[in-house]
């Protein structure tokens, strides 16, 4: 299996919506377990790699482009 590619501070979406309405979560800690937090209310939350693997569907927008615009 090959593992996504994600790095600290990029916005990825995730398979399922957030309650609030929103799919898109920026990487905000990672480690063993990855901390998540949603763009649309600001809820963070905290799951295991694997499991944040597997619910990730791609990046939307890179730690690296997001730098660039401020």
């Amino acid at each position: 299996m090959e593992r996504k590619q994600f790095n600290l501070g990029d916005v990825v979406e995730m398979k399922k919506p957030h309650p609030c309405g929103t799919n898109a979560w920026k990487v905000i800690r990672m480690g063993m377990d990855v901390r998540i937090k949603c763009t649309g209310c600001q809820h963070s939350v905290l799951i295991p790699r694997m499991k944040f693997e597997k619910k990730m569907k791609r990046v939307l927008i890179p730690a690296s482009e997001q730098e660039d615009t401020k």
